[in-house]
């Protein structure tokens, strides 16, 4: 199906406005069965969001409303860009980020340098072996561990010569 810019005329100010490609990609992905009845400045108008200019003309928000709170997790003050419903919790940027990521992945992530990664792996291990816990290891994790810091650190190693050399050290 093909979509073409139309001309529709807005029910509540009789002003032609276009309905998009774009937009109608948008109603159709959808399932939206009616085209729009109003353009975007009597949309925003009816739904109480548009301002009025010193010309009388209806201008759409520039930013959303933002509401103060405190963090949940930390106690900061911060801005959310929603209400807060009661019982739930409310968090600031950096714990709102720390809860998506949990801190190591998002520390390697963050990490271009298979070396460093290999370091900073290497480095929690010994921290987490050194609280005395004991970490239980799997086979695969006693290959790697075998593995020289060379074949690791090299991006472009074959996966083939590493095996080879997790093999080798093990015999």
């Amino acid at each position: 199906m093909e979509f073409v810019d139309r001309i529709l005329k807005c029910s509540d100010c009789g002003n032609d406005f276009v309905f998009t490609a774009g937009e109608q990609i948008f109603f159709f992905d959808k399932q939206f069965k009616n085209d729009p009845k109003r353009c975007k400045p009597c949309k925003a108008k009816r739904a109480g969001l548009g301002r009025n200019t010193s010309s009388g003309q209806v201008t759409l928000p520039l930013s959303r409303t933002e509401t103060r709170t405190e963090c949940s997790a930390c106690g900061v003050e911060t801005t959310v860009p929603f209400k807060p419903t009661q019982g739930r919790p409310v968090l600031c940027r950096s714990c709102f980020q720390l809860k998506r990521v949990p801190t190591a992945v998002a520390a390697v992530a963050a990490m271009d340098d298979p070396a460093q990664q290999v370091a900073a792996a290497a480095e929690a291990l010994e921290s987490q072996m050194a609280t005395g816990v004991e970490i239980p290891a799997t086979p695969a994790m006693e290959a790697v561990t075998e593995l020289p810091v060379a074949a690791m650190a090299d991006p472009e190693a074959n996966v083939a010569e590493v095996a080879v050399a997790a093999e080798a050290t093990q015999a």
